[in-house]
């Protein structure tokens, strides 16, 4: 059985784990995700992913956060504060990243360990937002959430994506996700982010509200491409 659900809103790839990401017309998703989603990463020399936490696979790196990546071709290119842009191709993105966070760290391409936290996708729909924001007082940006996709469902509040859990969900004509779990929610939250300040208490709402969760984690089913305003079911 399949109904609609909404439709595609708005499209997201991050192409460096913690960096600021992109915000695209269009994505391929194949069955690690969003093709060339969190490819990269800041490591520590112990191999630890930049993070802004720290976990056993992780280490908070402070400064990461205030980056920015996109990708040249199939090339990352990393955006500091200070207008430079360095290419990951270019020998001097280890030292320049390395002087940014304060401690020796090279950029490195995915190589066994994945880079996700939860799994390959992550959505949210633009209800949740608006659900958080009436709980927080203030507006709430997908951007603190580094959400892939978010969908409008038309509905103004709720969170309509808690109930799609083991549910299959079709985006346009190729895609097609199932959902795992909702998405547990971290300090990165409360953190500033390129153009956003900190937003501190944001995760006290989220847990007091939500349980800490907002979103939903879905591993990919179909393969294919997604556009925003693509028609968005469930269909199981």
């Amino acid at each position: 059985m399949e109904s609609s659900h909404g439709r595609v809103a708005q499209l997201y790839r991050y192409p460096v784990k913690s960096l600021a990401g992109e915000r695209l017309d269009r994505v391929d998703i194949d069955a690690r995700g969003v093709v060339g989603d969190r490819l990269w990463s800041v490591r520590d020399p112990d191999g630890r992913f930049g993070s802004g936490k720290t976990t056993r696979r992780f280490r908070r790196m402070d400064g990461l956060l205030a980056l920015r990546s996109t990708y040249d071709g199939e090339t990352p290119v990393v955006a500091f504060p200070d207008g430079r842009a360095v290419r990951g191709d270019d020998a001097a993105v280890h030292d320049t990243l390395s002087r940014h966070v304060g401690r020796p760290v090279m950029l490195a391409r995915e190589d066994g360990e994945s880079h996700f936290d939860e799994g390959p996708l992550h959505l949210v729909t633009a209800a949740s937002l608006r659900s958080a924001a009436t709980a927080h007082g203030r507006p709430v940006d997908a951007l603190r959430l580094r959400p892939n996709i978010v969908v409008d469902t038309g509905e103004d509040e709720g969170c309509p994506e808690q109930g799609w859990a083991g549910r299959r969900l079709a985006l346009g004509p190729q895609v097609v996700l199932e959902v795992v779990a909702a998405m547990p929610r971290c300090v990165m939250l409360d953190l500033p982010q390129a153009d956003l300040p900190p937003d501190r208490g944001l995760l006290r709402t989220v847990s007091r509200a939500y349980d800490g969760e907002l979103g939903v984690v879905a591993d990919v089913v179909r393969s294919g491409t997604v556009s925003v305003g693509d028609v968005v079911a469930l269909t199981g």
